[in-house]
């Protein structure tokens, strides 16, 4: 008997379907050894809770957070 692999969702994929809208603005790039999330948000809660989204999709591969915070945005 064969199964089919089950792929697990694209790290850009659990931001984009955030609640927060800062974090569906950020981007995600991604191939088989690590994931890294660039932008902009507004506290370093949301460069934290950007982290911990993708976190659960990321599989072996390893995560680089470079989120900048700046507290003037909105």
């Amino acid at each position: 008997m064969t199964t089919c692999p089950v792929l697990s969702p694209e790290p850009a994929d659990a931001l984009t379907s955030s609640p927060l809208g800062q974090l569906r603005r950020l981007v995600v790039t991604a191939d088989s050894t690590q994931v890294v999330i660039t932008g902009r948000v507004s506290s370093y809660y949301l460069k934290q809770m950007a982290q911990e989204t993708v976190r659960p999709v990321l599989g072996a591969r390893t995560l680089l957070n470079r989120v900048e915070v700046n507290p003037e945005l909105t």
